[in-house]
């Protein structure tokens, strides 16, 4: 039906009305989405300051976020790496309560990743990826393939260096990981899955995480947690900057699946290169002690000893005649500042010491009661004095490991008079007792040890029934039986 004329009118008045409204909102919405999708102010981690200019790698020319260019400049540098492990075992060893049965094991091989620091053949990775390996396989990205060594290892970190006999390869630019801010982008560059140059993106979810996962007798654990997706394959690959800087080495993930549930966590560049720098010149850790026991401060221990915010460290015990006793630290005293830095876990403290080399120096702000006194401290080696430790261990072809006297600083921390450490583990005789990395030998038969050479001797010559007794890195102390024809 047509409406006449006279009766059209108001109905076209009404509907412009609703036709103006409906023009408003769209140029309204139109105008709101396209401000919403500008990029955001960015900070500039140079500086520490925010600013609206956004960095000169890591943003396209209209802003968006540039995963291309980090991605092109870090993955040329991650290396694949496949171990093989070739042993047998059918002896019975007994752990503690615990008894168990080893069946004969054949041939093993895992992958992993690794990053190339220095482009004469220097390889970061983890020390969990090559610790068991007889043979170490390195792949780079344009798919040459070459064999490695093991320069040195630090349970400690979890880190290890291997060396591969080539020059000019493309090596990663380190940055500093103290720059490193919460809710920054990161790439995670590795090989899970034995699928080689992958890269996956995230954020950075928190840093100085302590999750507990290094098992050793003075751990580090001061983790970058990220949300960039970490598999089985990616431990010791890179996790990257937008310049595609190395800000950590991808270690571990947090699962209880063994895949990625959202939680990966990398070591901080910086410890790495103090690791990395210590293996390459000097083949062995040159790492600190404070020689002081101290944990977290939660609120309710705040309130207790009268600090505003839980802050800081709690100095539980301190080792008579040590660096923290000779400086004046007492059990009780709380650790506020070092170096006038701040204090904020026990992981950050282990962190920042580990930087150092004995002989150093550090100034630490102490509250102790109610007065608040600033106190220097002269940092000491694994032996208590405070100069640079040579590694002193005995090799032992037949037996396929190394053997090194206790260190001083073990011994007190474990509470033994002597013990031999085992170390460097390949394969041979010791790996077929079934003995662990850093296990301490305290008797053979009953008989104390005390050197590297009366260890390798008994091993060696001993025949018929063989009981070691010792301790673990951790405490746990046990015992191991085999015979030996």
């Amino acid at each position: 039906m047509i409406l006449p004329l006279k009766k059209m009118k108001p109905v076209l008045k009404q509907y412009s009305i609703l036709i103006l409204l409906s023009l408003i909102s769209g140029m309204a919405g139109a105008w709101i989405f396209g401000n919403l999708n500008k990029p955001s102010v960015i900070f500039n981690y140079s500086d520490g300051n925010q600013t609206d200019k956004a960095r000169s790698v890591g943003f396209g020319t209209a802003g968006e976020i540039d995963f291309i260019t980090a991605s092109e400049l870090s993955t040329p540098t991650v290396v694949f790496i496949k171990t093989k492990s070739n042993y047998t075992s059918s002896n019975r060893f007994f752990w503690g309560d615990f008894e168990d049965l080893f069946g004969n094991r054949g041939p093993a091989s895992t992958t992993g990743s690794g990053v190339i620091i220095q482009s004469d053949g220097y390889i970061v990775t983890n020390n969990h990826v090559v610790e068991k390996a007889d043979e170490i396989e390195v792949i780079l990205s344009n798919k040459k393939s070459y064999k490695a060594k093991i320069l040195g290892t630090d349970n400690n970190s979890d880190l290890a260096v291997l060396k591969i006999e080539e020059t000019g390869l493309p090596a990663i630019k380190i940055s500093n990981s103290d720059n490193v801010r919460t809710g920054e982008w990161v790439l995670a560059v590795g090989n899970p899955f034995n699928l080689t140059s992958t890269v996956t993106a995230g954020i950075v979810s928190a840093i100085g995480r302590n999750i507990n996962i290094v098992n050793s007798q003075f751990p580090i654990e001061s983790f970058i947690q990220t949300d960039a997706v970490i598999n089985p394959g990616n431990s010791g690959g890179a996790l990257v900057n937008l310049k595609g800087e190395l800000v950590g080495i991808n270690t571990a993930i947090l699962s209880q699946t063994g895949s990625y549930t959202g939680y990966g966590f990398a070591i901080p560049s910086n410890l790495v290169s103090k690791i990395v720098t210590d293996i390459i010149q000097f083949g062995i850790i040159q790492r600190p002690f404070l020689n002081a026991e101290y944990s977290d401060i939660d609120g309710p221990t705040a309130d207790k000893i009268g600090l505003e915010n839980a802050t800081g460290v709690y100095v539980n015990s301190v080792i008579n005649g040590g660096a923290a006793d000779k400086a004046g630290l007492q059990p009780g005293d709380i650790l506020l500042k070092i170096d006038g830095i701040s204090i904020t876990s026990k992981s950050f403290l282990d962190e920042k010491i580990s930087y150092f080399r004995p002989g150093d120096k550090v100034k630490f702000t102490v509250k102790k009661g109610n007065d608040t006194q600033e106190l220097s401290l002269t940092l000491t080696n694994k032996e208590g004095t405070t100069g640079v430790i040579k590694r002193n261990a005995v090799a032992s072809v037949s037996l396929g490991a190394d053997f090194e006297a206790v260190s001083k600083v073990e011994k007190d921390k474990l509470g033994i008079s002597s013990g031999v450490k085992v170390s460097n583990i390949k394969s041979g005789r010791v790996r077929s007792m079934g003995l662990a990395e850093d296990f301490i030998i305290q008797y053979i038969n009953r008989n104390e040890i005390n050197n590297p050479e009366e260890c390798i001797n008994l091993l060696e010559n001993t025949r018929g029934r063989i009981t070691l007794e010792g301790v673990q890195s951790n405490g746990v102390r046990g015992y191991y039986t085999f015979y030996q024809r």
